[in-house]
């Protein structure tokens, strides 16, 4: 970014919550022109929130009006992720509050990615659909060395989340924690983990403990984007439900509650919806702005 170069809006706005306090912070620059990568990073790193996201005019032939179409790019403070659903979430909330509720369409790293924006109850709530989704298993050495990175022993680990990597629109080691309080004491080697998550292409690691048949509760470590934590982790949900589904932990049609960030004092709620007969996961949760 030049000094010629105008220094662009960013909007501050957290997801998955309707307090300000609560749920996923996200930077939101509504318009991006003009920046090239090094800038959006520059501003990412400067906000300093796990991923800001940078909107420009849409590819043509997108779906949708004109209006409600746009690429959308997302950065961490170290680097560009292909996708964030925390920065959907809020960069359609906050879009929702200039031009009204209803649909959008973002044409991502990872694909189109189309969000619908309801009013209820006074707030603004978005729903994005994933792009379709995988699963893939993760060889025993990797998993070894994640759970020696985390300091999780082996017997941690809860039989029924067989460990698996799980994909829709960013790659995500799932982990099943065998009791709320192996979930809750999170003390990880930040360089450790880092260097296995960039060897496999992991975004997160997602650590779940299922509290009943639909709730569940999890918490994703971040150290690739330069933080310990993710507050709350839209793409990581789309991908465990892709998971859940895959190996029957869940009926092909279901919605399911994830809470997270409330380990970290930043409690939010995420709702993953499943329908029989497509693939893609739709994951939604409000969104409020900050300051």
């Amino acid at each position: 970014m030049t000094t010629d170069t105008p220094r662009p809006e960013v909007l501050r706005y957290t997801a998955f919550s309707s307090a300000p306090d609560g749920g996923n912070p996200a930077g939101v620059v509504l318009d991006a022109t003009g920046l090239d990568d090094e800038a959006m990073l520059a501003v990412a790193a400067g906000l300093g929130y796990s991923e800001t996201a940078f909107l420009t005019a849409p590819p043509e032939g997108l779906g949708g009006r004109e209006e409600r179409a746009y690429t959308i790019r997302y950065f961490s403070p170290r680097a560009e992720v292909p996708f964030c659903g925390h920065a959907t979430v809020a960069t359609a909330v906050a879009l929702a509050e200039r031009t009204g509720p209803g649909k959008l369409v973002f044409e991502t790293p990872a694909g189109t990615v189309p969000v619908e924006v309801v009013r209820e109850g006074g707030m603004l709530r978005a729903t994005l659909t994933s792009v379709e989704p995988h699963v893939e298993e993760i060889a025993g050495a990797d998993l070894a060395e994640a759970l020696a990175a985390l300091g999780w022993p082996a017997a941690d680990l809860d039989p029924v989340f067989p460990p698996r990597i799980a994909f829709a629109g960013a790659r995500h080691l799932v982990l099943g924690a065998a009791t709320r309080a192996r979930l809750a004491d999170l003390a990880y080697d930040f360089a450790r983990l880092e260097a296995l998550m960039r060897r496999l292409d992991l975004t997160t690691v997602q650590l779940v403990w299922r509290e009943s048949a639909t709730v569940f509760h999890v918490r994703d470590p971040f150290p690739v984007g330069g933080v310990v934590e993710d507050p709350a982790t839209g793409a990581a949900a789309a991908a465990f439900g892709a998971y859940a589904r895959e190996l029957g932990l869940v009926p092909e049609d279901a919605v399911l509650t994830l809470r997270q960030g409330e380990d970290m004092g930043r409690p939010g709620e995420l709702t993953v919806t499943l329908r029989a007969g497509d693939p893609r996961v739709r994951v939604g949760g409000e969104g409020a702005r900050i300051g």
